[in-house]
């Protein structure tokens, strides 16, 4: 082992909310400094956001801020402002995440940083770009569903347009920044130059459309909602059981017998509404109903165990609690803990360098006095 793989990089992270303190973390997992500046008296937005809380706070924020420090500064003051100057004089990295032209505001937009400090890496997080016609648009995860056009194809196809369980668009586009800021490190050994990564979620959003997006865009088909079927692949969906439902993804042909035998019902395969995949997505209603009738013979768990030695991809729709158990079955470690405070590890597994934590969620302004005289040094 050779310590941790981004150690000794200094990350200035201004961003609050989702996008930018996922990016931060991940950072963070991987070895970087990561000092979080929030504004004082309220912090980062995510500390209020709840129920559920608990002594440390909103467990929102617990889940996107581990391996930082908190620092609080008011932009707007002088001293302040003369105090993340120098931060971001020093830092590797520079995160923000406020609307297009606050950094700016403040003197510490991405031309002024690159001023004085011409190795910084400058990571721009917006919700619709830096246009001027995106500049006033408000920049919350749902706003984007709804308007890139995901919660269009999210839901039952009789029902609502949904957004999902949790906030893709924000989550996706702090991947991608911690993405293009690792490029930008990597390229600087090279070149001893800094650059400005912009990350929006409009346009992450329309990546993890994947498939429908690329239907629409070379196809001229516009997708509507399948609920839990897949528009393209059949059986791709969840069926009920004799007590829970049961996720099945037949990937192709040879999948499709060998569920079909399992089941008790091998002609299914031979079939012609169901020899191809095409064939089966034509007739995916007329498939549901006949399956359906088929899986209830028996509990979400037997099928389980019985589709999956038989070569079927098949699982039980698990809760939270069930799933973190089950990767715990399987030899995984997906919870870590940190002085009481217990979030998912990172899935990020490097056979020399691991991703492991080694701070608690902050408090807010908790290093203060710390930070405040290190950077006075300056």
């Amino acid at each position: 082992m050779s310590g941790r793989a981004l150690e000794g990089i200094l990350v200035a992270d201004f961003s609050r909310v989702l996008a930018g303190p996922l990016c931060a973390q991940t950072l963070a997992d991987l070895g970087a400094e990561v000092i979080k500046v929030e504004r004082p008296g309220s912090g980062d937005d995510t500390r209020q956001w709840g129920p559920p809380f608990t002594e440390q706070g909103s467990t929102y924020y617990l889940g996107l801020n581990r391996g930082k420090r908190s620092l609080t500064l008011d932009l707007r003051d002088e001293q302040d402002n003369k105090l993340a100057t120098e931060l971001c004089r020093r830092a590797d990295v520079v995160i923000e995440s406020f609307r297009p032209g606050t950094m700016e505001r403040h003197e510490l937009g991405w031309e002024q940083v690159h001023q004085i400090n011409r190795r910084a890496i400058y990571t721009s997080i917006s919700a619709f770009g830096h246009g001027q016609a995106a500049r006033e648009l408000p920049g919350y995860d749902l706003l984007v569903e709804a308007m890139s056009g995901y919660m269009s194809v999210t839901g039952e196809p009789d029902g609502d347009a949904m957004r999902p369980g949790t906030a893709i668009a924000d989550m996706t586009t702090g991947l991608y920044a911690a993405i293009g800021t690792l490029a930008a490190l990597q390229e600087r050994e090279r070149s001893g130059e800094g650059q400005k990564v912009e990350v929006n979620l409009i346009e992450s959003a329309f990546v993890m459309l994947l498939h429908l997006g690329s239907a629409y865009l070379n196809a001229g088909e516009l997708p509507t909602r399948t609920g839990n079927a897949h528009s393209a692949i059949a059986p791709y969906q969840t069926f009920p059981t004799a007590d829970g439902d049961l996720a099945l993804a037949v990937g192709n042909d040879a999948i499709f017998a060998r569920c079909c035998e399992e089941l008790g019902r091998p002609e299914l395969a031979q079939d012609e509404r169901f020899l191809t995949n095409a064939a089966r997505v034509e007739q995916v209603e007329e498939l549901t109903r006949l399956l359906t009738e088929l899986l209830a013979q028996d509990s979400a768990q037997g099928w389980s165990r019985r589709l999956i030695a038989a070569g079927v991809p098949a699982g039980p729709v698990n809760d939270i609690a069930q799933a973190y158990t089950f990767a715990e079955e399987l030899g995984l470690e997906p919870i870590v803990e940190l002085d009481g405070v217990r979030s998912t590890r990172s899935p990020l597994h490097l056979s020399r360098t691991p991703a492991n934590p080694v701070l608690r969620p902050p408090q807010l302004g908790e290093h203060n006095d710390e930070l405040r005289a290190w950077l006075g040094e300056g």
